[in-house]
């Protein structure tokens, strides 16, 4: 079984680089035609049906019926701005849209902010695409080129070395992107300019998605004025790989508006042509929102049934892992006044959007009173539990003899969500822990129990490694140099046992002549009275994962 196991990891390691060979390839194939505009897409002779010879041929639409104004230009979808590597084949794509501020600018900082926290092995791994959003005015939309400009020279000056390296990428909408806005129609109780704003907005997004679509298997949608935690980016491609199903739609790393939050590529097609058909009517936040109610709430259900089953498709990692910091919207007089925990309620019960600069959605709401500076949005799940490197733990397959209760899993113990609890163990029991890619860890801390049950302990438990390379008897341990390994019991199944649990806690460092290790085991040794909770699993090891051989 153990080697199944073993097997079934390097297979999952092929089949991710299978999928970014093939974007690689697939991108390369639109770089080598990358003449060919929409303007041009009639000439194809796979869509003659399509242009009117056959009568009887059924139309399908297409971002043009949405954007019929995109025809009078071919460049129009095209990026007026694109400075970077164009890099393809990554993990995770971080998208950012951009305007400009009336009072000040929190971009290079967040900028400074998500690139300090990447490892050498992340900034090698992922892109950060900037979109540069400015419109002179909402009901002629023509961007401002000195603008535009300024701000990309800036970047370029700041952060030559990751502009250079592929990492970063600034572009900008062609003018012709946009539509004329003057013709939009008052809803909802918002002004005609909320209505523009956040219609620009909701198109900006749509820009910036179908720009990243290609180039990563995940899109993490962010904003330009946040701060990010330690080890963010590895903190969401773990929580994502851990996903017991491909079901999920957005992955949410912060409670705030539009940051924060996670998309498989493969699905921005149809996010980005379900905002384009109502980018008019609704903001951002309240489309995603119906998106998810479109595929999954049953009309013969109540709402606790929809919100159910829209939990399983919108999924929340705590702690939050980005922090908004601006105070100042890009709305202009809009001054950001909510916390998350203590949203003012908009007449008539609905909640205000928590939407910030670019996460605009609901009513405007009242203003601050006069002269008053209020905080910022804030997310007050920020700062609890602050993530340290040896807190995210590593893709792993988790398994259990024991019994759960209810919904308080394994897996979500695992990776940080709850605590595990389970009914009495016995002598036998177990808790593993195999990792997908062996790894070097330096030390291991269990805590069991909690405060409202603190006597749900674990007693008399050991804790077990199993060595990748493991010797399978000690005349091939002192072969293999590997004579340290006779100093820890060994089980029959090859584990050695480096730690016990004392007052319900297991802690220390693990030996490193082990080299890297296969799994991890907790063996209860005899029965215990009491039900268990595992309260926190806790890894400090090296990052490098040993390669695939």
């Amino acid at each position: 079984a153990e080697q199944e196991s073993l097997k079934r990891s390097k297979e999952l390691n092929l089949v991710l680089d299978e999928i970014k060979r093939a974007m690689s390839e697939r991108q390369a194939l639109r770089d080598g035609d990358s003449n060919r505009t929409w303007g041009r897409l009639t000439e194809d002779p796979r869509l003659k049906p399509w242009n009117g010879s056959h009568k009887h041929v059924l139309h399908l639409p297409t971002v043009f019926h949405h954007l019929p104004h995109l025809l009078a230009k071919e460049s129009s979808l095209q990026p007026a701005v694109r400075v970077g590597q164009g890099r393809t084949g990554v993990s995770v794509v971080m998208g950012i849209p951009s305007v400009r501020r009336e009072v000040h600018s929190y971009l290079t900082d967040t900028l400074h902010s998500l690139i300090s926290e990447l490892s050498p092995q992340e900034k090698e791994d992922s892109v950060i695409v900037v979109l540069i959003a400015e419109a002179r005015h909402l009901v002629f939309p023509q961007t401002d080129p000195q603008y535009t400009s300024l701000v990309t020279e800036n970047i370029k000056a700041l952060f030559p070395t990751e502009i250079h390296s592929g990492l970063l990428e600034v572009i900008s909408p062609s003018p012709h992107f946009y539509p004329d806005f003057s013709r939009l129609r008052e809803s909802f109780g918002d002004p005609k300019e909320r209505v523009r704003w956040r219609t620009k907005q909701n198109l900006d997004y749509c820009f910036l998605m179908m720009y990243a679509q290609s180039k990563g298997i995940y899109y993490v949608q962010l904003e330009d004025d946040i701060i990010a935690k330690p080890n963010y980016l590895s903190t969401m491609k773990n929580f994502a790989l851990q996903q017991p199903s491909e079901d999920w739609m957005i992955l949410e790393f912060s409670q705030l508006g539009f940051i924060g939050k996670m998309f498989k590529s493969l699905d921005l097609s149809v996010i980005v042509e379900f905002i384009l058909m109502f980018y008019r009517d609704k903001p951002i936040d309240w489309l995603l929102d119906h998106i998810l109610w479109v595929k999954v709430c049953n009309p013969e259900k109540d709402a606790k049934h929809c919100d159910r089953q829209k939990a399983n498709l919108r999924i929340r990692f705590k702690p939050s892992l980005f922090q908004h910091v601006g105070t100042h919207s890009s709305l202009a007089g809009k001054i950001q006044k909510l916390k998350v925990g203590s949203a003012a309620l908009e007449p008539g019960g609905a909640q205000q959007s928590l939407g910030g600069g670019w996460a605009g959605g609901g009513r405007a709401g009242p203003g601050p009173p006069e002269h008053s500076v209020p905080p910022p949005l804030q997310d007050k799940d920020f700062g609890k539990h602050a993530l340290r490197m040896e807190h995210v733990n590593p893709p792993a397959e988790v398994s259990t003899s024991l019994k759960t209760y209810q919904h308080f899993t394994l897996e979500k113990a695992y990776l940080h969500e709850d605590f595990f609890w389970a009914f009495t163990p016995s002598a036998g029991d177990f808790i593993r822990f195999r990792f997908f890619q062996p790894l070097r860890l330096e030390r291991f801390f269990f805590r069991s129990g909690n405060i409202e049950h603190p006597e749900d302990k674990l007693f008399n438990t050991s804790v077990e490694v199993l060595p990748f390379d493991n010797p399978q008897s000690d005349k091939e341990a002192l072969q293999e140099g590997h004579a340290v390994t006779l100093q820890y019991p060994r089980s029959p199944d090859g584990y050695l046992q480096i730690g016990s649990f004392y007052k319900g806690v297991a802690q220390g460092e693990v030996d490193p002549a082990f080299g890297p290790l296969e799994a991890l085991r907790l063996s209860i040794q005899t029965d215990s009275p009491v039900w268990v909770i595992l309260s926190e699993v806790t890894w400090g090891r090296g990052w490098g994962a040993v390669p695939s051989s």
